[in-house]
């Protein structure tokens, strides 16, 4: 089973977290915290900075890594790097170039979207941490 590496951002403003839900694959409609792929070469927060500047238009500045999870998909193996993150000072608004939908949930809220699996572990860590 092939292995894919990927960078997610929790992005935090006001006490909310930022949900994304995908718009397109085989994970359609599910939600995430958004992010992608590292290409070879690249940084784990060079690559989340990329990878949210093409999925949102906006840029951020990235923080302390809070974790790393891992899940076995049905085709692949899942390694997800997350981070905490803001907006960087001036950021214009948030764009939705590749989700079809996005969220600000407070910790009470996280549970009322559909996550997807990988996303779910990093749900539990942030209900403990508050």
């Amino acid at each position: 089973m092939s292995t894919i590496e990927v960078v997610a951002a929790i992005i935090c403003k006001e006490g909310k977290y930022f949900a994304t839900q995908r718009g397109y694959g085989e994970f359609e409609g599910w939600w995430e915290f958004p992010g992608g792929k590292i290409e070879p070469g690249e940084g784990k927060e060079d690559a989340l900075k990329r990878e949210i500047l093409e999925e949102l238009g906006v840029e951020i500045i990235v923080g302390k890594q809070i974790c790393t999870t891992e899940y076995d998909y049905p085709a692949f193996h899942l390694k997800m790097h997350c981070f905490l993150c803001t907006l960087a000072p001036g950021a214009a608004g948030i764009q939705l170039l590749e989700h079809k939908s996005a969220r600000w949930l407070s910790p009470d809220e996280l549970e009322e979207v559909g996550w997807l699996p990988a996303d779910k572990d990093v749900i539990e860590m942030l209900k403990e941490s508050i």
